[in-house]
């Protein structure tokens, strides 16, 4: 780390604030590491915003990040660091590193974007992945042998990141770099003098990297050298644009090291897959053997032999392709097909005449395999070898010096066939030699080679071609045909008829395992002459491999929000046959957001080809088809299930516009008045819906006082008693909320009625009852039948049902007289009233509403039958106050009846109303009132 005067210096030199404002857009640049409270730039002067505004604004920084970086301080308009940021962890080696933000104001709404660069200080010093690298090198390893180290890391990014290495000691070994695609560099060690083990068995070097920054940091690791006697381990290392490739010999011991692949690719051991013959030693990171490799086993006759593998790796993709070549040992001594030979040869065959011998066969190939023949003894015959199309060696006895058969009617010879290998390896067969008599003439081929072809897979029996062959002699009719230095392989597909010359077919023939094939073939007559020919047998391919889909890497779920070209998938496609059967169209479903785009040859990738809406389709089964090229096609099918991660693009919404719901007054506190439901179409922690009431006031008072919600079920609640009298119905906002990032959001509005209940009396208005104060009602002796004696006024403050009134007499002196309207309270006389009717009669009217239960009320009524006020007084009057109260009432009285005279003289038994008045009281005047009608 630097110290603290290279962090103050940074802090000169790299604190620069770029800003650029334009369309509510401003940027700034700051390096990273500084410390919490830091000023990053005054956004109110940058915007040309007042500091009011960001104050009545509510002005608020927003940012995606689950990390608030950044603060604004409405007092100042200053944007402050709020948490460090190290660039590395923010970005990693993406460059240019940024924080995007938005500030939000409000009313008016406005919204401005923020993005601050952060800049690299060179915090980190180069370091690598190991505390150190160990070899094991031949001896024999020559000038020029490469061997790959681990590369350096630096998280650092420009002329802060890795810049250089020095190897040091550098007289026996120098570095070279090799630059990648990715812009990383590879680190090679170079062997510059031959090593000698006796001299020196091991080397410690000491591998330095160094970064561009100021100061300079760097790191460093110890490589260890053993030089190892081994003959035939030669490790040849290359790595270009992807790619290594080793070099063993065949036969290695199971176990032996073939190379260290981690350290060659600077790579982690734990993506790495061993394959059949190759396995990974997971400590080290060194490929071993992982079953012994038999060359020839393994590539038959094919000179370059080579087991290769890919390694891949994800986030980000890569693809590298691993090669080892298997490199031949003389293990193999050359075998001839037969044990002994027997020739038939004429006594008069000419010199220079030419016999065929079966050749040697060595697995083997390269310097190892055949290289040379020997014939003893040579007093009549000699050798020559010849090369043949395919590369083998063609051997011939060639007669010298006459036979005599009256001489000599056997010979016997010794051929020897030698290798090229160190020990040299050998074989011999025996030469047994017949010399025949008279027959002077060999048999001659049609052609000296015949070309023919033949479809893969052909049904056994079928006739390849057809050979002949004429002789001279009569007995030409005899030649015999046979294959001549034939391979196993071609015994094991192939037959010839010995008489008619046919060559059929009796194996499975395949072109992916041959594409052609080089016959000899021998005609033979009677007397042991004979004639060489060839046949070269090309394999048509047939459409007989459907192309092979293999999913290198599958990212099972991604995104909904993933930008179109985002990767899903990367796929290789193999087709074993050739030509049109090898070409390969790979293609999807049609009307899928996905597509099939190549990447190399026989790879490709998965890539999203629109925008994705997991709310309309949360899964996908991705049908990858490849189909060649042959006639008819063949195709494979594989099927990907792609599952979409959400994300909260969606806010709840209600099932209603709005709500209406009904509660009774007087309800009991926590009374549940009705449920509201909102439904996210987002899944998991994004569609969980929380409830919340927006504040309010109701009647003065805050509404939560009155009313409650379940945040997590939607239940609202009465918090107390309603009273419909004083509140009858009020509205309220309810918010639905989920629970992603950020948060989403609706509102709906809430009606609540109160209902009505029974809960008041009927309130009497008139007659008036006091208790200081007497009422009476006078109905005159000549009344007749319905005289209107009063009407009892009375209000119920309830509505609806509850405040309909109803009236019934009660109790009455006289039943018979009087009767009250059911729906209006009239107090009528039902008969003549008589001379026999008491003066004072006294009744009881109940007022009842229509509520369940119902109330009432009572009111008392006196009733005054008389025709004069002296009846009415000595019924309803006390007279026990002092003489001159009696006085004034007297008085009071004789004015009242001259009133009612009058009245009943000007409106002629119409209604009307008297007050009489008195003192009753030395202290206050009450009035005692007596209505007339």
């Amino acid at each position: 780390m630097p110290g603290p005067e290279a962090m103050a210096r940074h802090s000169v030199l790299f604190l620069t604030l770029l800003i650029q404002t334009a369309r509510g857009q401003v940027s700034y640049s700051i390096p990273e590491e500084m410390t919490k409270g830091s000023t990053v730039g005054n956004i109110a002067q940058d915007l040309g915003l007042d500091l009011q505004r960001l104050k009545s604004g509510k002005a608020r920084i927003f940012t995606r990040d689950s990390t608030e970086y950044i603060e604004l301080n409405r007092n100042t308009g200053l944007l402050l660091i709020r948490e460090k940021m190290d660039r590395e962890s923010l970005c990693a080696k993406t460059t240019p590193c940024a924080v995007h933000l938005q500030m939000i104001l409000e009313n008016p709404m406005e919204l401005y974007t923020i993005t601050i660069e952060i800049t690299d200080i060179n915090d980190n010093a180069p370091s690598f992945l190991k505390k150190d690298f160990r070899f094991e090198i031949s001896e024999s390893a020559a000038a020029g042998a490469g061997f790959m180290l681990g590369r350096a890391f630096d998280p650092d990014v420009g002329t802060n990141a890795l810049q250089s290495y020095s190897l040091k000691p550098s007289d026996q070994f120098r570095l070279e770099l090799h630059s990648q695609a990715d812009g990383s560099k590879n680190v090679e060690m170079i062997l510059q003098s031959p090593l000698d083990r006796e001299t020196q068995s091991s080397f410690t070097l000491l591998l330095e990297a160094f970064d561009g920054g100021d100061p300079v940091l760097s790191g460093t690791v110890q490589i260890h050298i053993i030089v190892r006697s081994v003959l035939f381990l030669t490790l040849l290392v290359h790595i270009a644009r992807g790619q290594v490739s080793y070099s063993i010999p065949e036969e290695m011991e199971k176990g032996s090291i073939v190379g260290n692949i981690a350290q060659d690719l600077g790579l982690d051991l734990q993506r790495l897959k061993s394959g059949k013959y190759i396995g990974l030693d997971k400590e080290n990171g060194h490929l071993v053997v992982k079953n012994k490799i038999d060359r020839e086993e393994l590539c038959g006759e094919i000179s370059a032999c080579s087991v290769s593998f890919d390694v891949i790796f994800e986030n980000p993709m890569e693809l590298y392709r691993v090669s080892v070549d298997i490199q031949d040992i003389n293990d193999n001594s050359p075998v001839f097909p037969k044990s002994k030979i027997e020739q038939k040869i004429s006594e008069l065959a000419v010199l220079g005449a030419r016999f065929p011998l079966e050749s040697a066969i060595d697995p083997d190939v390269g310097v190892n395999t055949l290289k040379k023949y020997t014939l003893q003894p040579t007093d009549h015959f000699k050798l020559n070898v010849q090369n043949g199309a395919g590369g083998n060696k063609n051997v011939e006895m060639v007669l010298h010096s006459p036979l005599d058969r009256e001489k000599k009617q056997h010979h016997n010879l010794i051929l020897t066939a030698f290798d090229g290998g160190k020990p040299q390896r050998s074989a011999t067969v025996q030469i047994n030699i017949i010399v025949l008599d008279v027959n002077d003439n060999a048999p001659v081929f049609s052609q000296s080679s015949y070309k023919t072809s033949v479809v893969e897979n052909a049904p056994k029996t079928t006739i390849v071609t057809k050979i002949s062959a004429t002789d001279a002699d009569e007995s030409s009719h005899g030649i015999q045909y046979n294959f001549e230095h034939v391979t196993y392989t071609v015994k094991a597909l192939f037959s010839i008829d010995a008489d008619s010359g046919e060559v059929k077919v009796i194996g499975d023939i395949d072109y992916e395992k041959h594409k052609q094939f080089t016959v000899k073939v021998k005609a033979s007559d009677h007397g042991g002459l004979t004639d060489s020919s060839e046949i070269i047998i090309d394999v048509i391919d047939v459409n007989d491999n459907a192309p092979k889909i293999t999913i290198m890497s599958f990212s099972s779920a991604v995104s909904e929000d993933a930008i179109p070209g985002t990767v899903i998938a990367m796929i290789n496609v193999q087709d074993l046959d050739s030509g049109d059967n090898n070409k390969i169209t790979c293609s999807i479903d049609l009307n899928s957001p996905f597509k099939i785009v190549s990447s190399l040859t026989n790879y490709y990738n998965l890539v999203t080809d629109s925008e994705l809406d997991r709310e309309q389709t949360a899964e996908y089964n991705i049908t990858i088809t490849a189909v060649d090229g042959g006639n008819p096609p063949l195709s494979s099918k594989e099927i990907l299930n792609l599952k979409l991660s959400d994300v909260n693009d969606h806010a709840p919404q209600f099932e209603q516009e709005s709500y209406n719901a009904f509660i009774a007054e007087n309800n009991p506190p926590s009374t549940t008045i009705l449920t509201v439901k909102a439904i996210d179409m987002d899944w998991g922690q994004n569609a969980k819906v929380s409830y919340f009431l927006i504040d309010g006031d109701l009647n003065g008072a805050p509404l939560a006082s009155y009313i409650s919600i379940n945040s997590e079920s939607g239940v609202i609640y009465a918090e107390k008693s309603f009273d419909y009298e004083q509140l009858k119905s009020f509205k309220m906002q309810v918010k639905a909320q989920d629970g992603g990032s950020p948060l989403l959001s609706n509102n709906v509005t809430v009606n609540i009625i109160i209902q009505d209940q029974n809960d008041n009396a009927p309130q009497v208005l008139y007659p008036i009852q006091t208790g200081a104060s007497v009422v009476a009602e006078i109905v005159p002796r000549a009344a007749d039948v319905g005289y209107l004696v009063t009407k009892v006024v009375a209000v119920d403050v309830d509505s609806g049902q509850n405040a309909w009134l109803s009236y019934k007499l009660q109790k009455a002196t006289d039943r018979a007289l009087f009767e009250v309207g059911l729906q209006n309270g009239e107090i009528r006389t039902v008969r003549q009233v008589t001379d026999k009717d008491a003066v004072k009669q006294k009744l009881a009217v109940v007022v009842e509403d229509n509520g369940q239960p119902s109330r009432s009320a009572v009111v008392s009524i006196n009733v005054a039958v008389a025709d004069s006020f002296p009846e009415v007084l000595s019924e309803f009057t006390d007279f026990t106050h002092e003489k001159q109260y009696i006085d004034n009432l007297t008085f009071y009285l004789i004015l009242a009846l001259a009133v009612v005279s009058l009245l009943f003289i000007l409106f002629n038994e119409g209604l009307y109303t008297v007050v009489l008045c008195s003192f009753v009281s030395l202290v206050e005047v009450h009035w005692k009132c007596i209505s007339f009608y």
